[in-house]
C-alpha cells in the first residue's frame, strides 16, 4: 500500500471537519425563527466545513478533498450509530432524561438516511467545482470560486435533504422557501467570512509550499485510497 504523508495542518483541518458534522447533527434538533423562516440551529457550524472543504480543496487538491469528505461521512455515521445504541439501551429507573436524550440522539432512519446522502452530493459537487474551476482560471478568482462551489454544494445539500426527509410530512410549497432561506444563508455566512477564508488559505500555501492544481485526475468519488 502506498504510503502518505499528512501535516499537522491539513489533519487539523480534517478533525476540524469531522467536528463540524457531527455538531451539525446534534444542534439540528433546535428549530429557531429567522424573521418568519424556521431553521435548524445547525446553520451556525454547518456552513463552516463546507469553508474548510473550499480550503483544502484549493491547496490540496481533490483528491485530499474526497478523503476528508468520506472521513467525515465515516465519522459522522459512527456517532449517529452510536447514539441509536444508547438510546436503545434501558434507562435507570431513577434517571429522567430519557425523554430528552432520545430525542437528541434518536435520530429518525429517515432523516438520518437524508443528511447522509446530501451532505455526500453537496460536500463533493463543491470541491468539484473548487477543482475544475482552479484549473481553467489557473489559480484566479478564488472569491468568485468560494463562493459559486458554495452555492451549488449547499443549494443541492437542500434540494436532496428537504424531499428525502419532510415529503409528506411538510407541503413542498412550503419546503421551497426552506430551502431557499437555508441555502441563501450558508452563501452569505461564506461571503461573509470571505476575508479570513482568503487569508488563511493563503497562509497555508506560503506555510506548506503546496498548490496542488487537479490536472489529469480521477474524480471517481470511491478512489479513497488515491490521495496524490
Amino acid at each position: 500500500m502506498k504510503q502518505y504523508s499528512f501535516s499537522a495542518t491539513f489533519m487539523t483541518l480534517g478533525i476540524v471537519f469531522c467536528t463540524c458534522l457531527i455538531l451539525s447533527n446534534l444542534l439540528a434538533a433546535k428549530i429557531f425563527m429567522l424573521g418568519s423562516f424556521a431553521l435548524p440551529a445547525a446553520v451556525i457550524i454547518f456552513p463552516v466545513s463546507y469553508i474548510i472543504n473550499d480550503c483544502i480543496a484549493e491547496v490540496w487538491g481533490f483528491r485530499r478533498a474526497r478523503f476528508i469528505i468520506w472521513t467525515g461521512f465515516a465519522m459522522n455515521f459512527f456517532v449517529a450509530a452510536l447514539g441509536q445504541l444508547a438510546v436503545l439501551l434501558p434507562p435507570a429507573p431513577f434517571w429522567d432524561g430519557a425523554e430528552h436524550f432520545n430525542y437528541l440522539f434518536g435520530l429518525a432512519p429517515r432523516i438520518a438516511g437524508a443528511s447522509f446522502l446530501a451532505f455526500l452530493a453537496g460536500s463533493f459537487l463543491n470541491a468539484y467545482v473548487m477543482s475544475r474551476m482552479k484549473v481553467v482560471s489557473r489559480g484566479r478568482y478564488f472569491s468568485a470560486r468560494a463562493i459559486l462551489s458554495t452555492l451549488i454544494g449547499e443549494g443541492v445539500d437542500s434540494l436532496i435533504f428537504f424531499p428525502f426527509a419532510f415529503a409528506g410530512i411538510i407541503p413542498f410549497s412550503d419546503m421551497i422557501p426552506m430551502m431557499l432561506a437555508q441555502t441563501s444563508l450558508k452563501t452569505l455566512y461564506e461571503i461573509l467570512v470571505l476575508p479570513v477564508t482568503i487569508r488563511v488559505v493563503n497562509f497555508i500555501k506560503r506555510t506548506e509550499q503546496t498548490d496542488v492544481y487537479d490536472e489529469g485526475i480521477s474524480y471517481n468519488i470511491l478512489k479513497v485510497r488515491e490521495m496524490a
